[in-house]
């Protein structure tokens, strides 16, 4: 398997800190490229693959946009946008809160759950790869150094 360094073409990084530093930022965008690799025949982003897996998370339940983007791996400002897509998608729905009419409550649709259906045997192989790749132990340790690495 190659080094961050032989990704990079690089000299031997000899700061471990630095080191640690460029392989998890490197790891990150290559999951990133995997992921929408694995997502792009489904005609759907990452981004808005995490949504459809936050709203089907909430059983039925609606959230409004500010809940949805606070719950995101990627936070970002255009959520909005991004909901306006999956609602042209008719992925998810869009609807005006009765109790407050400025608050707008999102909520997944039956076409946006048989599209998660969908996607998740195509991304199981993937997820095997990680399996044969890390025991259970080393992603728990991982894990947890990841956590401990954003503590703040």
């Amino acid at each position: 398997m190659p080094t961050v360094e032989e990704h990079l073409i690089t000299k031997p990084i000899k700061d471990p800190y630095v080191r640690a530093f460029l392989n998890v930022m490197f790891t990150g965008v290559w999951l990133q490229q995997k992921m929408g690799q694995l997502l792009k025949p489904f005609d759907i982003t990452e981004p808005q693959y995490n949504v459809l897996r936050i709203l089907r998370g909430q059983n039925g339940e609606a959230m409004n946009l500010y809940e949805i983007q606070n719950r995101m791996i990627q936070k970002m400002s255009n959520v909005s946008r991004l909901i306006d897509k999956l609602v042209a998608k008719k992925l998810v729905t869009r609807r005006e809160c009765k109790e407050n009419r400025r608050r707008v409550d999102i909520g997944i649709t039956q076409k946006g759950l048989d599209l998660l259906d969908a996607i998740d045997p195509a991304i199981e192989p993937f997820f095997n790869q990680l399996n044969e790749n890390l025991t259970k132990d080393e992603a728990r340790q991982m894990s947890e150094w990841l956590d401990k690495m954003r503590d703040e």
